[in-house]
């Protein structure tokens, strides 16, 4: 019944990770499946399961329910509920759990899982064991409230969206086998699936704004900021300054190298107004210029649970300005196109022509040296090793609209900020807590949910670092009843945690003690590994090779890159 409820208040799919005490809740989930109502995936642990469930809501939009068993299994979920939490993205944890008068007293698989995750979860229902018979029609009506009460809570209706709790208890005996007949479908037209949408209602104020006569505005685009961004910096005539997972890095005021513009006092040093959407995680420059006196901040509220405003700790006594939107009035100037061109020109310069490919003039020159020098060129190009800016570069070119592109917390998203070129594609990086576990399980869930929406086109790819892929291998242990997606993990591969190597830290520290204590070299033969859980391998050593892989049909395949750098 519950479930049933769920999928009327628009929840398409439920996770669900086999246990003892969950059982109900599994087989009336997969009933409900035969039945038409929800689509099941099944995964066989919990933590995979929440990250999972995360990527199913970043790309759906909707919560996605994720069943466990009592126990340390709610605690698994925790990791993805802090990142649901902070990038305010709906969930719906149904823990299973004791009844109350087994709890408190020694009982197997028991502590106390009401409020388990503390503030992450903004709705929590300690939900008693069912009766045998008990469904009259007050017991519905009171299930149906609370199923949209939790679909309410986890979307965002009134507050921030993002993971609730429902804790359901059962008695033994648990459960008895479900026959098709037993569980009633929920049809199409009684699914509210408008209801179950992510929104933030924040109840503040929208900012008028209007190019200044001064025209030293900027807006800064992080991460889930979406292409509003885009629109407001075209407005107000600013360059925009856009991470690789906003959402909005494209567009004719999109400046690559903002990092070493912002550093530039001739650049950084002239903005006096920063319009601010997203959640910006990937540079130092960014809460920089914000933490400066002498710069006006206006931060757009996300959807996540804290309102970015680094200015804060700098400067407690002049708040930012939180507003829920930003409409532009008035129409920009020469001197706010010219202040545009100075940024995208000079970032332009800092990125330089990149890796000039073979001229292909001299391809189709008479004269035999050329073509000589042409043919000696595009092989040398082929044949050379990969680095981190050129694995980034490729598979950001391999990457369409139609497809969707999941970063790895490493050193590799970063390079990707500094290098790629305007491209509207949708990226997403779990940046809530920026944290390096999930990523994968992130990835199949968007996949997924993808492929329910799209008639299985597109692909979803993943660029992550070794470790990043060592935290999450998990993701690749699926059962062998459940439905494959279409999903490249590129992983560049250098041994090691690179991101620690550029810690302040590591200037005064003894190389062996970065090496063991931080960088923490391992010697994983990933395609062992990958392969013995099932899935294809490739490996791309030179640009060549990776031209081609990321091309590949195949639809689970990993793509091990050694770095060079």
């Amino acid at each position: 019944m519950l479930l049933q409820e769920l999928a009327r208040a628009g929840v398409s799919d439920v996770v669900v990770s086999p246990g003892s005490r969950s059982q109900a809740l599994a087989l009336a989930a997969v009933a409900l499946e035969r039945a038409g109502g929800v689509t099941v995936h099944v995964r066989l642990d919990e933590r995979t399961a929440g990250f999972f469930a995360l990527g199913l809501a970043v790309e759906s939009g909707r919560p996605a329910a994720v069943v466990t068993t009592s126990g340390t299994a709610v605690a698994n979920l925790h990791p993805a509920v802090l990142e649901a939490h902070h990038s305010g993205v709906p969930m719906i944890v149904l823990s299973a759990d004791r009844p109350r008068e087994l709890r408190g007293i020694g009982s197997n698989q028991t502590t106390v899982q009401p409020g388990m995750f503390g503030t992450a979860v903004s709705f929590v229902r300690d939900v008693p064991a069912p009766t045998a018979g008990n469904t009259d029609a007050t017991t519905r009506d009171a299930v149906r409230t609370l199923a949209r009460q939790a679909v309410a809570a986890a979307a965002g209706h009134e507050g921030q969206p993002g993971p609730v709790q429902l804790n359901t208890a059962f008695r033994e005996p648990l459960s008895a086998g479900l026959g098709d007949a037993a569980v009633v479908g929920v049809p199409d037209a009684e699914v509210d699936l408008a209801f179950a949408t992510r929104r933030v209602r924040s109840g503040l104020p929208i900012a008028e704004l209007a190019p200044d006569d001064d025209p030293a505005t900027v807006v800064i685009a992080g991460h889930d900021a979406g292409d509003d961004a885009e629109r407001i910096a075209w407005e107000l005539g600013a360059p925009l300054l856009a991470e690789v997972s906003s959402g909005a890095r494209f567009g004719r005021n999109l400046v690559v190298a903002y990092r070493e513009l912002l550093r530039d006092p001739a650049f950084g040093g002239a903005v006096r107004r920063a319009v601010v959407l997203g959640h910006p995680t990937l540079s130092r420059e960014i809460p920089a210029l914000l933490q400066r006196g002498d710069v006006e901040t206006i931060v757009v509220r996300g959807a996540g649970a804290d309102v970015y405003d680094p200015a804060r700790a700098a400067h407690p006594d002049a708040p930012t300005t939180v507003v829920s939107d930003v409409r532009v009035a008035g129409r920009t100037r020469p001197e706010h196109r010219a202040w545009v061109g100075r940024w995208v020109v000079a970032s332009r310069a800092l990125l330089g022509a990149g890796d000039a490919g073979p001229d292909l003039q001299a391809k189709r020159s008479e004269d035999r040296a050329e073509r000589n020098r042409f043919l000696r060129d595009e092989v040398a190009l082929r044949r050379r090793p990969v680095d981190r800016a050129m694995l980034a570069e490729a598979v950001w070119g391999a990457t369409w609209p139609h497809d969707r592109l999941v970063l790895g917390a490493s050193q590799i998203i970063r390079v990707a900020d500094g290098r790629v070129l305007g491209k509207k594609l949708r990226v997403h990086a779990n940046r809530g807590l920026a944290g390096i576990d999930g990523t994968v399980s992130t990835a199949l869930g968007i996949a997924a949910a993808l492929e329910q929406t799209s008639a299985g086109v597109g692909t979803t790819r993943v660029l992550l670092g070794d470790l990043t892929l060592l935290h999450d291998l998990g993701a690749f242990v699926t059962g062998t009843e459940e439905r494959t997606h279409r999903v490249q993990v590129v992983v560049g591969n250098d041994g090691g945690g690179a991101i620690f190597r550029g810690l302040e830290v590591a200037a005064t520290t003894p190389e062996q003690d970065m090496r063991r204590m931080m960088t923490t070299p391992q010697h994983v033969d990933i395609e062992r590994v990958v392969t013995g859980l099932g899935w294809e391998y490739r490996r791309a050593a030179t640009w060549g090779d990776l031209e081609r892989v990321l091309t590949d049909p195949a639809e689970r395949v990993v793509i091990e890159v050694p770095l060079a750098d």
